[in-house]
């Protein structure tokens, strides 16, 4: 039973590496972009949560408000300063996106303190879910649910209508894009406010699970590039693929060595470029 437990919520898990991952992987098939500040995104959907929760706010509100409010905020930020660095060598785009990770970092900490605190599990799925000798919390199967539909709700974004086919053609030529009238500029705005916003609500999803606490913006970042690596660049199926890999290798991994648990996310990564260099599902 306790690995059945710890499957589901390393899927639970993965299905949040997945989104974290999934923005950062459109951002960088659109914009060929490493975007260094992605796992402040989840930080400050988080801490956006836990701030309006705190304020007597449902959950249920806190969640679609601060997703929108870090997409807003990642919006401003590509608009005023980011798209100016695009086209200067990757070295730059480190550095301010890094220096961006830092302020957000610290910002939290100022604003919310160095302690970081937890989120309570939102009305309505306080309780378990029992069958037979098997007891699994109802907030995580939600947190599965939501994200799987999120997962088919995307694919049919990116597959199958008009702006997943801008994006995806933006991706392969965004000068073709400019000659067929589009603005680009306004598309890769949307695009990285669009891909943050993901990174937003998988913190705002977390809260309730882990809590908040400044640093795991950096946390995040890691986990999410590794998944990005596994999965292949700016591939979506990829991300998804590797998102439920990791998380269900690091939950079991909690159980059989919970010191090794971090690591075998590594070996992992490591095992899957040894065999296939571009990732599982990265384009060729």
């Amino acid at each position: 039973m306790i690995y059945l437990f710890q499957i589901l919520n390393g899927i639970g898990l993965g299905m949040l590496y997945f989104l974290l991952a999934a923005g950062l992987s459109i951002i960088f098939g659109l914009l060929q972009f490493v975007n260094f500040a992605h796992g402040a995104f989840y930080l400050l959907g988080a801490y956006l949560t836990y701030d309006l929760v705190e304020r007597g706010v449902s959950f249920w509100i806190a969640l679609p408000v601060a997703t929108l409010i870090v997409a807003i905020v990642a919006g401003a930020i590509e608009a005023l300063l980011l798209h100016r660095i695009y086209k200067l060598p990757h070295t730059f785009h480190i550095l301010v996106t890094v220096g961006i990770a830092l302020v957000f970092q610290e910002l939290a900490i100022i604003i919310w303190g160095p302690i970081g605190g937890s989120v309570p599990t939102p009305d309505g799925l306080g309780g378990v879910v029992m069958l037979g000798n098997f007891v699994y919390p109802q907030y995580r199967l939600f947190t599965i649910a939501v994200t799987a539909v999120l997962a088919g709700g995307l694919w049919w974004l990116l597959e199958g209508t008009r702006v997943g086919a801008i994006v995806r053609a933006g991706s392969e030529s965004a000068s073709n894009m400019a000659l067929l009238g589009y603005n680009t500029m306004r598309i890769n705005t949307a695009v990285f406010a669009f891909g943050a916003g993901l990174a937003g609500l998988a913190g705002a999803l977390a809260a309730p699970i882990r809590g908040v606490e400044p640093f795991m913006g950096a946390e995040a970042l890691s986990v999410a590039f590794v998944v990005v690596v596994i999965g292949g660049m700016g591939s979506y199926t990829g991300a998804l693929a590797a998102g439920l890999m990791i998380g269900i290798i690091q939950s079991l991994m909690t159980t059989i060595w919970p010191q090794g648990a971090q690591l075998f996310i590594y070996i992992a990564m490591a095992a899957v470029i040894a065999i296939r260099p571009r990732g599982l599902l990265g384009r060729v």
